[in-house]
């Protein structure tokens, strides 16, 4: 079916700050949750966002007004939206007290959701309804939406309950019903038959899909949703939610995209940067293997995929990294093949003879063997060890000592050479590591050296327990500038400082060689 451009558009409504706050463990600041709006509607360029529910507490009030306030300054308040209930005046009341201007009703959406958790009839429920929206017009508040909560169930057991409803909020002017699939129970079939009869029987009424992920299916579930009708989908970032959690707003953006003709105004190129804010306030790592956003899925490990894309990108797709901001990283561990190092050696500028490339990729090979992390960056210091050439250190941590006690603040000082020029500092932190950090930023600045901002930390160590093990810490940096925008180094030592100064002087040299990310 020919489609016009106006029918291909699939809105997208990011609940993050509401529903994606529901997983377990997540609570963020105003300030947060301000900072992930902003990134939201400015970067990503979702249509909608939904910052917060009524009658939360007081934290979840100054949050959503500091939203509230910044999109009015911003001329963004239209696109910001509050979960409000079906309680008359209090949902109402809450969101014109925080200065916000749209409501999100939620109303059930199955029967036996209105009779046995309201212990109401289906008409009292819809009086119930009805009196909340005439309120709602009376404060000028208006109702962009409606949750028909637990929807995908209603509409199994009784059509006509869910129809009674929808002709009531149809009839009052809500823009858009929300179908929501709130126990993740349905499969992409079921979708697509229940969101035609949906469709087919209010053509003039916006539909749009909420879908869960308990049986992974939320993706497939909005694929099939759009494809019957419905003219936007609900997502989090991340799949943040519930339970198995939402629909990931990564993952079906570049689903709509390249697998169907509809599109969305998303700008693919920041779904990485919002991935990665949401991953640090929440604190819930995302899977390196993640679709689109994951650490490792622009990464190939096989030295066969190495070859085939030197040859003639044989094991690329559309999911190109660049399309996301990205890069193609190769990985260097067991699995490696002399292609693999080839394009790391190709990305950092080193060309070396026949001989001495395997050489090095038997070190390689060796290292991964015993469980040690090689990345990119570690290369200029295994050809050093393998070749017997000198190590270029053009910045040095000269000499550095740590102190810390229970009874005392961690105090730091840190000797660095630059060609002939050294520079000693000392400075406090919260930790061993932060307080030998902020002297080496001082040190660094009065020889012109800047670095960069520290984004994950990771310490691994081998199994058994032993005190006396090598200790290898993996430190991954925030870098202004290239595709990625991130800088992995790691550093081996019995010692986890000793091992994170080793990375940390590496980060500093290779920066000072260009390389960038």
């Amino acid at each position: 079916m020919e489609r016009s451009p106006e029918q291909r558009r699939i809105a997208v409504m990011d609940t993050t700050l509401r529903d994606g706050e529901q997983t377990p463990d997540i609570s963020y600041t105003p300030a947060e949750k301000r900072e992930i709006a902003r990134l939201l509607l400015t970067e990503v360029k979702v249509d909608r966002i939904e910052i917060a529910s009524t009658r939360v507490s007081e934290g979840e009030r100054l949050a959503a007004a500091r939203i509230a306030s910044w999109a009015r300054r911003e001329k963004l308040l239209p696109r910001i939206e509050i979960l409000g209930y079906s309680d008359g005046k209090a949902s109402v009341d809450w969101i014109a007290g925080v200065k916000a201007t749209s409501m999100n009703l939620l109303a059930k959406g199955s029967e036996r959701h209105c009779r046995e958790q309201l212990r109401m009839t289906p008409e009292q429920h819809r009086k119930q309804v009805a009196n909340t929206l005439r309120y709602a017009k009376s404060r000028r508040v208006r109702v962009a939406g409606a949750y028909l909560e637990d929807w995908s169930n209603g509409v199994r057991a009784s059509f006509d309950y869910v129809h009674a409803l929808v002709c009531l909020l149809h009839e009052h002017g809500v823009e858009r019903i929300y179908l929501a699939d709130t126990l993740g129970v349905l499969g992409p079939a079921e979708t697509q038959r229940y969101v035609t009869l949906m469709t087919s029987a209010f053509p003039d009424v916006v539909f749009e899909i909420h879908a869960h992920n308990d049986y992974g299916l939320a993706n497939a579930n909005c694929l099939a949703a759009v494809e019957a009708g419905a003219r936007g989908i609900h997502t989090s970032v991340n799949g943040l939610g519930e339970r198995a959690g939402n629909t990931k707003l990564a993952e079906v953006v570049a689903a709509l995209h390249d697998q169907t003709d509809f599109r969305t105004g998303v700008d693919e190129t920041r779904l990485v940067a919002v991935s990665r804010l949401v991953e640090t306030f929440s604190g819930k790592e995302v899977p390196a293997n993640s679709p689109i956003v994951g650490r490792d899925v622009f990464t190939q490990t096989a030295g066969i995929h190495a070859d085939g894309d030197a040859k003639g990108d044989l094991y690329a797709s559309r999911l190109l990294p660049a399309r996301f901001a990205r890069e193609r990283r190769y990985a260097l561990g067991k699995l490696s093949g002399r292609a693999s190092l080839d394009q790391n050696l190709k990305a950092l500028g080193i060309d070396l003879p026949d001989d001495d490339r395997q050489l090095v990729l038997k070190r390689i090979i060796e290292l991964g063997d015993k469980k040690h992390t090689v990345v990119p960056e570690d290369l200029p210091y295994i050809i050093a060890d393998v070749l017997k050439r000198p190590e270029e250190r053009r910045v040095q941590i000269a000499s550095y000592r740590v102190a810390v006690g229970s009874e005392e603040t961690p105090h730091a000082e840190v000797t660095i050479r630059v060609g002939d020029q050294v520079e000693k500092a000392q400075a406090s932190g919260d930790g061993g590591y932060d307080a030998f950090m902020n002297a080496l930023k001082k040190a660094a600045r009065r020889v012109d050296v800047k670095v960069p901002r520290l984004e994950d930390f990771r310490v691994r160590i081998p199994p058994g327990g032993r005190t006396g093990a090598l200790v290898e810490t993996l430190i991954t940096w925030r870098i202004d500038g290239g595709p990625e925008g991130t800088l992995k180094t790691v550093g081996v030592d019995s010692d986890q400082l000793a091992a994170a100064v080793i990375a940390t002087e590496k980060m500093l040299n290779s920066l000072a060689r260009g390389r960038k990310g």
